[in-house]
């Protein structure tokens, strides 16, 4: 017997394709939408002037459960808008950690794959690097751990966007910085300086720079890990970026202690470093100074090391050729120098290094860098007699005292000029720089620069011609002292060394009382 189809049955099997294909229909386009959804938000949140829109719009809570989508490119996409919405604000960055997205994301780091781990990594980053609270908030939930983690991967671009994260995180304070190294994060960062992908080089090494910069014994553990010698390594590489982080991890490693600049200086980074002084890189330039100025400040054999593969001479040279806040740690590094002995002092000023002060003092507007200079100025005038005179001759003094009389100076300024000056007026003995302070001077000045004429001019009949000559014992006689006071004690001696009746002919009114004998004088 001939079988008859069940149509029934075929045409039941056909409804139920039929409600699949279009159960699938939908799902495709609700991924569709979803995806579209995350991308559009990711490219608005790329441009700030977008921001408040998305912020209004409550975008933050949308996103986060497509964090926990099915589909991984939606996942990412979404760690990705979150990331640049958080990067740009510290209320953004708080809304991520008030939405209790960051154990979502730290969990998921685990086991997703690359490109998702690169996305975590960035909206870890972009909420530690706001603020030490929000840092902090990143360490309790596990995140330093997990970005750990991230250093052993295979691939390099999750090593630099953890190694980036840790770098905001360390960079607050050293409690947070500590969190990083007890992670194990320090030897993993120096495997990465050894990594060819240039771009994971520099966030290691700014990372290494970060932790360092906060307490000895931090940077003791970058030590440690034999970081100096791969960062040594790197400070002839042509590539500028590289060498900027190199020479600041260096710098704040230096900075600390003796024991740890002496092991800089043991790498043998001088006088290769000095001639990354003419490096094209401005900041490149501006790092080399700052890691000499951290070197020479401790002691003066540290100072000499520098002195001797020609640092000063190619340091004087470097202030010639930069203005503002790139001359500052070049400005310091001659007063540190300076400061430790008579033979520094006389060596900064016969590389012409006070002239090169001078300069700064007038061309610079920021209070802070004319600042640092006159504390440079007063550390090598304030030796000796010789010292003081290279910079009287180069006509500071006056300068020094209209910084410290300007009320618009900063609080700081005025009593940095007014330290270097007293100290250098201590030691002059040039008449020619000290003479224009007769002139409009504080009397706590005053009586500085009246003491060094009552010590020089007894001893020196050319001296106390010029002085005359001049106009010096007139204006002398012009100063109101108080009776008994030491300004008053300091003009008696200066006049004691002139003939009475010269003293007598430039004090005031000397020439009415000539005239008043002229006029009752009768010829015989």
């Amino acid at each position: 017997m001939q079988h008859i189809p069940d149509y029934t049955v075929l045409l039941d099997l056909s409804r139920s394709q039929t409600v699949f294909l279009s159960v699938f229909a939908v799902f495709e386009q609700y991924q569709k939408s979803r995806m579209q959804f995350v991308q559009t938000v990711a490219d608005l949140a790329s441009r700030p002037q977008n921001i408040e829109m998305l912020q209004n719009a409550g975008v933050m809570s949308m996103l986060r459960p497509l964090m926990l989508d099915v589909v991984p490119s939606i996942q990412q996409t979404a760690a990705l808008a979150l990331g640049r919405l958080a990067d740009h604000s510290d209320d953004l960055a708080e809304a991520v950690v008030k939405e209790d997205i960051l154990p979502q994301l730290v969990h998921s780091l685990a086991s997703q794959n690359r490109f998702y781990k690169k996305a975590a990594a960035f909206v870890l980053r972009a909420v530690a690097k706001h603020s030490p609270e929000l840092s902090q908030a990143v360490v309790a939930c596990g995140g330093v751990d997990a970005l750990v983690l991230c250093l052993e991967e295979f691939d390099p671009g999750v090593k630099e966007a953890a190694a980036w994260a840790l770098g905001f995180i360390a960079r607050h304070n050293a409690l947070l910085s500590q969190s990083v190294v007890d992670a194990g994060a320090v030897p993993l960062l120096v495997l990465c300086l050894l990594e060819p992908e240039m771009a994971l080089k520099r966030i290691a090494a700014s990372t290494l720079s970060d932790i360092s910069k906060h307490t000895p014994e931090l940077a003791q553990t970058v030590v440690d890990c034999g970081a100096i010698a791969h960062l040594a390594q790197m400070i002839l590489n042509p590539d500028a970026k590289l060498k900027r982080q190199v020479f600041s991890a260096l710098s704040q490693i230096s900075k600390h202690s003796v024991s740890l600049a002496e092991m800089v200086i043991e790498a043998e980074i001088f006088p290769a470093a000095v001639a990354c002084l003419r490096d094209p890189d401005e900041y490149v330039r501006k790092n080399v100074t700052t890691l000499m100025r951290e070197v020479v400040k401790h002691t003066p054999e540290l100072s000499q090391v520098i002195v001797n593969c020609g640092g000063m001479a190619a340091v004087i040279d470097y202030l010639g050729n930069c203005r503002g806040n790139l001359r500052l740690p070049a400005i310091m590094m001659l007063g540190y120098v300076a400061a430790h002995s008579e033979n520094l002092a006389m060596a900064v000023i016969l590389s012409k290094g006070v002239p090169q002060l001078a300069l700064c003092l007038s061309e610079e507007s920021e209070h802070h860098i004319k600042a640092a200079t006159a504390w440079s100025i007063g550390q090598i005038g304030h030796h000796t007699p010789e010292h003081a005179k290279a910079v009287a001759t180069a006509h500071l003094l006056p300068k020094l005292l209209e910084l410290y009389m300007d009320a618009n100076s900063s609080e700081d300024l005025q009593a940095k000029s007014k330290k270097a000056l007293k100290s250098v007026l201590q030691k002059c003995t040039y008449l020619p720089g000290l003479e224009p302070l007769l002139y409009d001077v504080p009397s706590n000045i005053l009586k500085h620069v009246v003491c060094q004429f009552s010590k020089v001019l007894p001893h020196d009949s050319k001296a106390r011609r010029l002085f005359v000559t001049s106009g010096g014992l007139k204006k002398l006689q012009e100063i109101e002292a108080e009776p008994g006071s030491l300004l008053q004690e300091h003009i008696n001696a200066i006049n004691s060394c002139f003939p009475e009746e010269i003293v007598r002919y430039y004090s005031p009114g000397y020439s009415e009382v000539l005239l008043e004998r002229l006029e009752n004088y009768q010829p015989a």
